[in-house]
């Protein structure tokens, strides 16, 4: 097992109709407005940009993402990662048969940032508990977001 090599997957389910979260998901841009631990976000032409991020651990990460896929009939979202992290993430999108969506998240990196990868190993757990809390932070500030849109 590579100690710095992470997979990240879950599911999250709002209560809005999939093409609501898909665009809301797209919007890279609008992402600080409801996901807490994305402090800032630098676009850097339509299909590029820079996410800051910084959750619970005392460490900031910039990640540059590379739009891979972008499919709204499929509701995928796919970027390339690269800067502190490298690797890729996915957004798929999908009705959950009740009105609402199921947006499936994947994640396949690597981290670039010296100190994260000499703190691979004994630091590995909390890595993947801070990612977790991340996210679902990330779920709820959507969730109330989608509520206030109209």
């Amino acid at each position: 097992m590579d100690p710095n090599h992470y997979r990240f997957h879950g599911v999250w389910r709002l209560a809005a109709p999939p093409r609501e979260v898909f665009e809301a998901l797209a919007d890279v841009a609008g992402y600080p407005r409801w996901w807490p631990e994305i402090r800032g976000v630098r676009e850097e032409g339509p299909d590029r940009g820079e996410v800051l991020v910084r959750a619970l651990l005392p460490y900031r990460l910039v990640i540059g993402l590379t739009a891979v896929r972008r499919d709204p009939a499929a509701g995928v979202l796919e970027a390339a990662m690269h800067g502190d992290l490298t690797g890729w993430s996915r957004w798929t999108v999908t009705g959950d048969g009740e009105g609402g969506a199921l947006a499936l998240f994947e994640e396949d990196t690597r981290p670039a940032k010296p100190l994260l990868r000499r703190l691979a190993l004994p630091a590995r757990p909390l890595f993947r508990a801070n990612h977790a809390v991340m996210m679902r932070r990330g779920r709820r500030g959507l969730a109330a977001y989608l509520g206030r849109r109209d």
